[in-house]
């Protein structure tokens, strides 16, 4: 079954139903986690602007790996930056790098024509990704 479970953490409170069934997923099969964050930025025509800081995204992490290290799981984190545009790259590459077979993620809810000019991260790494994808429901309990 799985033995390399990368899962995709953002800083929005859906996370957490990520970081739970990664953690219940790892914890069946023994397997290694890898929590990944992409601190997101926005480009404009004149600057890149940070969408959070280096600190609010290592809090993101650190409550992920506290989560995942408190039900026994063999856990460790990487940080990344990108612009938003690059989110599904980041995460279908740091998933080759980490040789995952799993990549978990939290979907997030946009109506037809949102989706239209603003694809979700979590289809753009379906469509890039060699590794399975399992998107966590949105449940509201914590991890």
């Amino acid at each position: 079954m799985f033995q390399r479970i990368l899962v995709a953490v953002d800083p929005g409170p859906t996370r957490l139903s990520a970081v739970r069934l990664a953690g219940d997923l790892a914890r069946l099969t023994d397997a290694q986690v890898r929590v990944l964050h992409v601190a997101a930025s926005t480009a404009t025509l004149a600057a890149v602007v940070p969408l959070e800081d280096d600190a609010q995204a290592k809090a993101v992490i650190d409550e992920a790996l506290a989560a995942l290290h408190d039900k026994g799981v063999k856990a460790d984190a990487a940080l990344v930056h990108g612009l938003t545009t690059q989110i599904a790259t980041a995460i279908s590459e740091a998933a080759v790098e980490f040789g995952a077979d799993l990549i978990v993620l939290s979907p997030h809810h946009r109506g037809s024509i949102e989706a239209l000019f603003n694809p979700r991260v979590s289809d753009a790494v379906a469509h890039a990704s060699r590794a399975a994808v399992l998107l966590a429901p949105e449940d509201g309990t914590d991890a």
